[in-house]
């Protein structure tokens, strides 16, 4: 996969579903949820409906497809974008950790790139063995967002991943937001854990390399997305390693249009795609 990831504007991968989602992903998601006619598929945080456009691109005769998401301008998006594609999808706003559904009642249930924003990572993984049928399968497909590599030909460049990285912890611990943020290679323990049986794990490489001098407007954006963040930050001391970052930020833009032609920026992060089955 190749994408437009970049850590030295967001501490996770958040924003990025739409950007790294690729053909290889779809077919991989199609292998493991294994849609039949008649199927009834959950998808946990469905965002703005990619995944179902993708899906119903399969043309699955009577598969029923859910998507519940928390917020609701997104499910009205995602709506919109299965009825522009002529889909009959059944979307919903709830909450991933008490699901609007009846016990056993979807074949298939997933969720990518959700479960590192849930509070109680546990309680979610709970309620998706609740709703899926025995015999069912759980696919989550989740990042460890401490685990980033991250690469610049110069020692501005370095300054700025290492400040970033300290900026942005501190952002997402001050907002309580920490806990699923290296849920990725946990997903097989809090399967087992809720009676879903772990049958295989799949990695899918994210990455990013940029060489020679990057254009006038990435930093002008990564600029403004770090001031954006400084602005929302809840406290003063997450406010000055903000000011910190972003000192380092333009230090690396002017060291970067000095090499030129000898830049070299690499990024790279993974996402562990966890298959389960629930127990009969």
């Amino acid at each position: 996969m190749i994408s437009d990831i970049d850590v030295l504007t967001s501490p996770t991968l958040k924003y990025l579903r739409e950007r790294w989602w690729d053909d290889e992903f779809t077919e991989f998601l199609a292998e493991t949820l294994r849609p039949r006619p008649g199927n009834r598929i959950l998808d946990v945080g469905c965002g703005e409906g990619l995944a179902e456009v993708h899906i119903g691109r399969l043309h699955v005769s009577q598969l029923r497809l859910f998507g519940i998401d928390l917020v609701i301008e997104r499910v009205m998006i995602a709506r919109g974008e299965a009825a522009a594609h002529n889909q009959r999808v059944g979307f919903a706003t709830a909450d991933a950790c008490s699901l609007p559904f009846r016990d056993d009642v979807f074949d298939s249930t997933f969720c990518v790139a959700v479960l590192q924003h849930i509070g109680d990572v546990d309680a979610a993984v709970r309620e998706f063995a609740r709703v899926t049928m025995p015999g069912g399968r759980v696919l989550a497909v989740e990042p460890d967002n401490t685990a980033r590599y991250a690469y610049a030909s110069m020692p501005a460049g370095q300054r700025a991943f290492d400040r970033a990285a300290r900026f942005f912890s501190a952002l997402v611990a001050a907002r309580g937001d920490a806990a699923g943020i290296a849920v990725g290679p946990k997903l097989p323990m809090l399967f087992a854990r809720h009676g879903i049986e772990p049958m295989a794990v799949r990695l899918f490489p994210v990455s990013k390399t940029r060489l020679g001098a990057p254009p006038a407007d990435l930093w002008t954006r990564r600029r403004a997305a770090v001031e954006q963040a400084i602005a929302l930050a809840p406290t003063d001391g997450t406010r000055t390693l903000g000011r910190d970052y972003l000192d380092a930020l333009d230090a690396y833009a002017r060291e970067a249009h000095q090499a030129g032609s000898t830049f070299v920026e690499i990024q790279n992060t993974m996402l562990f795609a966890t298959v389960g089955q629930k127990s009969a």
